[in-house]
């Protein structure tokens, strides 16, 4: 096992090597922690596509010294989309091509953060992305087996995607996209106006006027980011910061409230306490206000639902009864946590013809359902899965934490903390720890090291798992009091902390 880094001026971790670098030189050069952040961010859609992009959304936890700072930097849906035609489009289409495509938040994010926290040159945030897309880069191992799995579409609005990314090039493999270089130039030299309201915009509801999509200039001049106040629950003295709804970290939240009750818990007790914030979460978490899902007494009815064996909990009625990340820190102790997204490996497969970047599809987590606060319709933010976390105690910033993948992501925020707060184990350590994944039903996937045998006895369905991407892909950056970082990245992705 890789041992954990220190630094005493600032670090940057990434799931790419080539990311963290580029953070990791803007903090050489006098940058915020932000600052260093974003070139990261901005880096990894050129060097990790799959996982995110220019058209994908983007959430951040910003610790300034002082405050602790929410950004919700996703996007909603067509003003033109309505419920009848996502319910009687087939599943493949609600999946892929434009259906459900939603306004990309990352570019404006990008902007919105640094001008409330940069202070190195925005154009200078985006040098070496340029440089990768156009004068190319080796493609690491994990993306290159990532990039492998995709699967292209025939849809007419997907075939660029064959065109910039069908190659799937090897590990080692140089691999160049000067279209995507030429839309980060334009998105650095207008901070993003070009994106929303100009060139890339037109080029973007151009292509859908002629492909059928329903992305509109309209709905991308409207678009705006999100300040909001993260949301908290306690744990063994520690407190657990995520962002409210309409992103599901408040799964992790309620799971760590409910341990946080029991005087002692195992593998089978998180597991049912992930299970009960999952059917809640699913349940109720929307482009909506939140209900009272962390509620004391609500939170204490649904941890008497913890029995002793596995079991297949509803959503409760919390009214009545009471989604690539990284991670950053600075010299002056500004942390960063950050994460973006396209949602399923390469999002939509829609790539804008010239420009060379994909579009997400966050849409397919859209509900049928007309009664459901997630339903599909026009001007809607979707449920998310991407979520930053950022951890304290006493009121004194401990650092930023994540791990991305889906659904795994509360999951594992939930085992991050344990094995951090539970075992103490620093960063590494704790993202090395062998991790289990609530699936549906009543199964599990665990990975081979796990004690699984008092699960099967209680009844869980459990399968031992060798894919490292089931388990998701975490970084984290703890201060201690003497205000050394001490940092981990990732064993199962390509990445590292990069420190100074």
């Amino acid at each position: 096992m890789r041992p954990p880094v220190y630094a005493r001026h600032g670090v940057v971790a990434t799931s790419q090597p080539l990311a963290a670098q580029a953070g990791l030189a803007i903090l050489r050069e006098g940058g915020s922690a932000v600052d260093a952040a974003l070139a990261a961010a901005i880096t990894l859609t050129v060097v990790q596509p799959g996982s995110n992009d220019i058209g994908g959304d983007l959430f951040a936890q910003v610790w300034d010294g002082q405050l602790l700072y929410g950004l919700n930097g996703s996007g909603r849906t067509p003003g033109n989309l309505s419920l009848e035609a996502f319910q009687s489009a087939t599943e493949a289409d609600r999946e892929r091509g434009w259906l459900p495509v939603t306004v990309p938040g990352a570019p404006r994010a990008w902007a919105d953060l640094h001008e409330h926290f940069g202070r190195v040159p925005f154009e200078r945030l985006f040098t070496d992305a340029i440089r990768y897309a156009e004068e190319g880069f080796p493609v690491s191992p994990v993306v290159a087996a990532s990039w492998a799995r995709a699967t292209a579409s025939d849809k007419p609005e997907c075939r660029e995607w064959t065109e910039i990314f069908g190659q799937r090039p090897r590990a080692g493999e140089i691999y160049r996209n000067p279209a995507k270089g030429r839309a980060l130039r334009i998105i650095a030299g207008s901070h993003g106006q070009e994106f929303y309201a100009g060139e890339i915009a037109h080029a973007m509801t151009s292509f859908a006027s002629s492909t059928g999509g329903l992305l509109t200039m309209a709905d991308l001049e409207a678009h705006q980011s999100e300040w909001v106040q993260p949301i908290s629950a306690n744990y063994r003295g520690f407190t657990v910061h995520e962002l409210p709804p309409n992103g599901q970290g408040v799964a992790a939240l309620q799971a760590l409230a409910l341990l946080d009750g029991l005087p002692e818990h195992g593998l089978h007790e998180q597991i049912e306490a992930m299970k009960l914030a999952f059917a809640d979460a699913h349940a109720y978490v929307a482009d909506a206000p939140m209900p009272g899902l962390l509620d004391p007494s609500y939170v204490e009815q649904r941890r008497k639902l913890i029995g002793p064996s596995a079991a297949l909990p509803s959503p409760g009625d919390p009214v009545r009864g009471g989604t690539v990340y990284l991670a950053a820190a600075d010299s002056d102790g500004g942390m960063v946590s950050l994460i973006q997204s396209n949602y399923m490996g390469f999002g939509s497969y829609v790539v804008v013809p010239g420009y060379g970047f994909g579009l997400q599809n966050r849409g397919a987590d859209l509900s049928l359902n007309a009664d459901h606060p997630n339903a599909a319709g026009p001007g809607k933010r979707p449920f998310h899965t991407i979520i930053p976390g950022f951890l304290s105690r006493d009121g004194v910033p401990i650092g930023p934490f994540g791990v991305m993948g889906g659904h795994m992501q509360p999951q594992g925020h939930l085992q991050l903390v344990l094995a951090t707060v539970d075992e103490g184990l620093d960063p590494q350590a704790a993202l090395a720890r062998k991790r289990w994944f609530w699936d549906r039903d009543l199964r599990v996937l665990a990975e081979e090291g796990l004690p699984i045998e008092d699960l099967v006895s209680r009844g869980h369905d459990v399968t031992v798992r060798h894919e490292p991407s089931v388990f998701g892909m975490g970084q984290a950056i703890w201060r201690d009091a003497s205000g050394v970082y001490v940092a981990g990245s990732e064993p199962r992705a390509d990445g590292l902390a990069a420190a100074w």
